[in-house]
């Protein structure tokens, strides 16, 4: 996310503007006021994005305000949550390849010898077995709660989670049978490190297809409501992904009390007038990074961010409200930008407040090449290197 793009959108006519004879790459030297220090390391320990104490819970609606808490980190928390649903309700099962000992992250570590392996226990390396046997499980009432290694490792499933799961409510009609409490959890997107088969974000694979809710926690405290709802509240099955980046990367004040958070419905995370930012997941806190960067050096611009938290079906109502009141909108998420939840999202804001946009709507995502173990960090979004590019077809319009 380039601070100098950002600022390009907002100053649309200023006069008198840093921006305004110079081509704004956001390492021009020529420009005093900035000092260079964007793409420095997300500081996750003084992130807006994370309750570092429980006295900011008010500010997100559906958190319990007066519970006790505990500082987890994102693993911690969808442990959390899975003790929760298991100690709730006797139909929910937790199954997959490696999840008895705790599996690769430890997501679901003590789970099996506090509730015995019928209810927790490993499987064959088999996705699509890990799936089908969970639509079956589901189709009779129980609630599976299935762990994918990595999302990388989901496409042998993608039979089952497409022609079978996906299906299923709309077949059965109105005999009313549904798969309600089916999940398929997954760690997904980049560490730094992973290469080709360890850095995907598969999401968009499964928006195409409607029958699946597919969510997107930010963080601990909405890893746990998220995860509960989608378990014990949701009437179709959910793909859960988490951003495995942030299993020890974001740590919060996470409520110890039941709570769900809603599905479907995206959250305003900081208002603001003259420009929307959406997004979900790992990329909300470079969005961040870059928002307190543009507000700070180019004073009265004021950046609203949205995180969608469930990104089919997604909360369009939210989105073209921000919209129509800012007039300019950013889509940047990490997975690759052809053919991804950003083209969605930008169609639906051009069709639903295309008379209030005053800049063509921008995506910012990944490359559209697969991730060489060097190249990581080139290929997804940062502050600094993204969003110029995207910007040279519309200075046109902004002078």
């Amino acid at each position: 996310m380039a601070i100098a793009i950002v600022a390009r959108l907002l100053q649309k006519g200023q006069k008198g503007s840093h921006c305004s004879h110079l081509r704004c790459y956001a390492t021009a030297s020529s420009i005093p006021s900035i000092t260079r220090r964007l793409n420095k390391p997300i500081d996750f320990s003084t992130s807006p994005l994370l309750h570092h104490s429980s006295t900011t819970w008010a500010n997100t609606p559906g958190l319990p305000t007066n519970s006790p808490s505990t500082r987890l980190n994102l693993f911690q928390s969808v442990n959390a949550g899975l003790r929760t649903a298991l100690s709730s309700d006797s139909k929910v099962l937790c199954f997959g390849e490696d999840v008895g000992f705790g599996g690769v992250f430890r997501c679901t570590v003590d789970l099996m010898s506090e509730f015995g392996s019928d209810r927790v226990f490993n499987t064959p390396i088999t996705e699509q077995g890990i799936v089908g046997a969970a639509i079956g499980m589901a189709a009779e009432g129980m609630k599976p709660v299935v762990e994918i290694q990595f999302a990388d490792y989901v496409f042998p499933a993608f039979d089952q989670i497409v022609n079978e799961a996906a299906k299923f409510r709309y077949r059965e009609g109105e005999t009313g049978a549904n798969l309600r409490g089916m999940v398929v959890r997954m760690p997904c997107g980049g560490v730094g490190h992973g290469a080709l088969y360890h850095t995907q974000s598969p999401e968009s694979l499964f928006c195409h297809v409607p029958g699946f809710k597919i969510v997107v926690p930010r963080s601990p405290s909405q890893a746990k409501g998220l995860l509960l709802a989608s378990i014990l509240e949701s009437k179709d099955p959910v793909i859960f992904m988490e951003p495995k980046i942030l299993y020890r990367a974001a740590v919060e004040e996470v409520p110890s009390d039941y709570y769900t958070l809603p599905l479907s419905s995206a959250e305003v995370l900081k208002p603001g007038k003259d420009l929307t930012i959406i997004s979900y997941g790992r990329p909300l806190y470079t969005c961040m990074a870059a928002i307190e960067a543009a507000e700070k050096d180019f004073g009265g611009i004021s950046v609203e961010l949205i995180d969608l938290r469930t990104i089919f079906p997604w909360d369009r109502q939210t989105v073209l409200e921000s919209v129509k009141k800012t007039g300019r909108a950013i889509v940047v998420h990490e997975s690759m930008v052809n053919f991804g939840v950003g083209a969605e999202i930008a169609a639906t804001i051009q069709k639903g407040a295309f008379l209030h946009l005053k800049a063509p709507v921008e995506r910012v995502a990944g490359w559209t090449t697969h991730t060489g173990l060097a190249y990581e960090k080139f290929i997804f979004p940062d502050v600094a290197s993204k969003l110029f590019l995207f910007f040279n077809s519309t200075i046109a319009l902004m002078v």
